[in-house]
């Protein structure tokens, strides 16, 4: 079983939420600033602040700020650590299928003989 990662828990907790999701996909088109970010969720700035600093804290977002102005951007390599866990899980479940799919052939070969 794979250790337990505090840095894959936090970006798949980020990711876990579709205003969050919503936030990275419009990040990734460029920089914005924090009211251009929340003024399409319809929440209030306090909450939108939050969900900031869940994708910050995960690394998926940096913010600057320039006098009063706050602005975002996307840190894309940061979902490296989930699309490496991801194409791990899938080797697992790949291989498990293939063994799978080649007991069902032996079963099915034997059963025909």
């Amino acid at each position: 079983m794979t250790k337990h990662d505090p840095d894959l828990s936090l970006l798949f907790h980020a990711l876990a939420d579709a205003t969050r999701r919503s936030i990275l996909t419009r990040l990734a088109e460029t920089p914005a600033r924090v009211t251009d970010l929340a003024g399409p969720t319809g929440l209030r700035l306090p909450t939108v602040m939050r969900h900031l600093a869940v994708l910050e804290e995960a690394g998926l977002i940096v913010t600057s700020k320039d006098g009063r102005i706050r602005t975002c951007a996307i840190v894309p390599e940061a979902m490296e650590p989930a699309r490496t866990w991801m194409d791990d899980q899938r080797a697992i479940w790949e291989g498990r299928l293939d063994r799978l799919n080649a007991y069902v052939m032996n079963v099915m070969k034997e059963r025909a003989e």
